[in-house]
């Protein structure tokens, strides 16, 4: 089977390159069979599960490639993360500042928003259209401030790193049972006295990559758990395609919002008023409107240049 369009496609390029181990592993055991007779039982036994696994392997490219497959009315909600970066206590400060604008701007256009982790850090967010408007928010995000403790009135930069995670219900990446570690432990905050009395909190551990998910916005353990698990497939994928992109970079050059958490995209520059989306060279003012939540004005020229890009 010729997969050609799998391999040059980085959504798909990953699985592609595993389909093509399995071709290389069919020759072999195709060589051993027919100079060892002996053998050639195991050997078929082998090529057969060679075959399936491709087969399999074909099934998840073409789910992933289809008109419908990924497309922005299959997500059945959005996990934003926020981690702090550089700039110390002001980064963290900055991380839950822009936790709190997208949940503003989420809550104005009636969208079901919930904390799935203590504090911020993870916000669940549902509603029609949500990953559409908040799917080029993924980068690094810059704050230039004097800070409230800073005596000097000096101007302190710091960073947090934005992701966006599309949660959909047949989610692309498949896990093995094997390759993960489950821990459950009590949650922490308010909550109810079930929260706080019973291990409901579930964390999550790939051990390949070493990813990790944490949840505890629910009183069940087992929803806890199936939705970290739809959480840790969600990231799984994103962290394939984005390592597949890196190596299609010449592909990259003109498009926005390919996922990179390291791409530095916006800077909030409090002293000049002004916010700034470099990929696209754009400023806005009124940052204060900005920050709680008035957004549109900027998703909706990163979304138009975008799809430009998309589609030059």
């Amino acid at each position: 089977m010729d997969i050609t369009q799998f391999r040059s496609n980085p959504k798909t390029a990953y699985l592609a390159a595993e389909h093509d181990r399995l071709s290389a592993e069919l020759v072999r055991v195709d060589e051993l069979a027919e100079r060892d007779p002996s053998i050639r039982e195991l050997a078929l036994e082998e090529r057969v599960s060679l075959v399936k696994q491709q087969e399999e392997l074909t099934t998840q490219m073409e789910a992933i490639l289809a008109p419908h497959a990924g497309a922005e009315g299959e997500a059945v909600a959005v996990v934003m993360e926020f981690r702090a970066g550089a700039g110390g206590d002001e980064a963290a400060l900055f991380a839950t500042d822009l936790a709190r604008m997208y949940m503003r701007y989420a809550e104005g256009k009636g969208w079901q928003v919930k904390v799935l982790t203590d504090g911020l850090a993870t916000l669940e967010i549902k509603g029609r259209g949500a990953y559409e408007r908040l799917r080029y928010e993924t980068g690094v995000h810059r704050v230039q401030r004097i800070p409230i403790t800073e005596k000097t009135g000096r101007v302190h930069t710091s960073t947090a790193s934005v992701a966006i995670l599309p949660i959909r219900e047949h989610s692309t990446f498949v896990l093995d049972p094997s390759d993960l570690k489950i821990e459950f432990s009590r949650s922490g905050g308010a909550g109810g006295q079930n929260v706080n009395k019973v291990e409901t909190a579930v964390r999550l551990v790939h051990i390949p990559t070493g990813i990790d998910v944490r949840c505890q916005s629910e009183r069940s353990q087992k929803t806890n758990r199936d939705k970290a698990m739809a959480i840790l497939s969600a990231k799984l994928e994103s962290y394939e395609e984005e390592k597949a992109a890196k190596e299609h970079a010449a592909v990259r050059k003109n498009q926005i919002g390919t996922g990179d958490r390291s791409e530095k995209i916006r800077t909030y520059n409090f002293t000049q008023d002004r916010v700034t989306d470099h990929r696209i060279k754009e400023s806005w003012h009124n940052i204060e409107v900005i920050m709680e939540g008035g957004l549109d004005a900027m998703l909706d020229t990163v979304s138009e240049r975008a799809k430009e890009a998309e589609g030059s």
